[in-house]
């Protein structure tokens, strides 16, 4: 994973001679996804577009997301062009792909993340096994940012504050099930990175009290391998759970339904 980490930091210089912005971004990108495909496990795909629920109406305002890792035996819809709208009820990740890290950045991405945080998915559900998590993961991944990982927390705390977006609070008992509320990590490569510390990958010695809500590390090799554990996690389990379609015929359009 360390030299995968540092491929990725090296190829992401060639569209760096590029003339616009759109043609350093979207190859950057490619790069990531192209990781993912290679490594996560087969019952997921990796697309790009906007999440909705049933409550979702045509034309409304929604975020678009660089990347949406979902379950492939759920539907999608296929708008052409490579973009997707994918149904909370698939989607276990999205993944924000940023050249340069920045404060804005930061503030584009928690809101984002937060709206996915709001989806209300419609499953039924017979069993689980494993950690399946509670709600939509946020993550960004960026080729480059500050120097110390504790500026990234500023701007997270910052963008809580200027969203209003409340932090998430939990116990030892109810951590694994007590979900994020916008972004759930920030890897910057060659960096280091911060998530949150409601997983079951904890970087916490056993039996160590817990102390604040996030895990930070500057670290030169190590973004990459954090980011693909947890990802791995979130889709190792057996989540015996399917589509409730019921909630996107509220507003179908049928005349004249008659039961006989």
């Amino acid at each position: 994973m360390a030299a995968i980490e540092n491929n990725l930091f090296s190829i992401a210089q060639i569209p760096a001679n590029s003339g616009h912005t759109l043609h350093r971004g979207t190859p950057r990108e490619t790069f990531i996804k192209e990781f993912l495909e290679g490594h996560l496990s087969a019952n997921v795909a990796i697309g790009t577009g906007e999440i909705i629920d049933s409550n979702s109406q045509p034309r409304e305002p929604r975020n678009q997301f660089d990347i949406v890792i979902y379950k492939k035996n759920y539907p999608k819809l296929d708008f052409g062009g490579g973009i997707s709208g994918f149904l909370a009820e698939s989607v276990i990740a999205t993944i924000e792909v940023k050249s340069i890290l920045i404060s804005n950045a930061i503030n584009q991405s928690l809101e984002a993340a937060h709206n996915a945080k709001l989806l209300i998915p419609n499953v039924e559900r017979s069993f689980q096994a494993g950690w399946v998590p509670p709600k939509i993961l946020n993550y960004i991944v960026a080729y480059n940012g500050p120097a110390q990982i504790n500026t990234v927390h500023g701007w997270i705390l910052n963008s809580h504050r200027k969203f209003g977006v409340s932090f998430p609070s939990w116990t030892q008992k109810n951590r694994l099930k007590t979900p994020g509320t916008a972004l759930d990590g920030v890897f910057i490569l060659n960096k280091g990175f911060i998530v949150l510390d409601n997983t079951p990958l904890t970087l916490r010695r056993q039996n160590e009290p817990a102390r604040g809500i996030y895990t930070m590390s500057d670290c030169l090799n190590g973004s990459i391998l954090m980011l693909f554990l947890m990802l791995q996690q979130a889709c190792d389990n057996i989540d015996g759970a399917w589509l409730n379609a019921t909630p996107y015929l509220r507003n179908a359009p049928f005349r004249n339904v008659n039961f006989v």
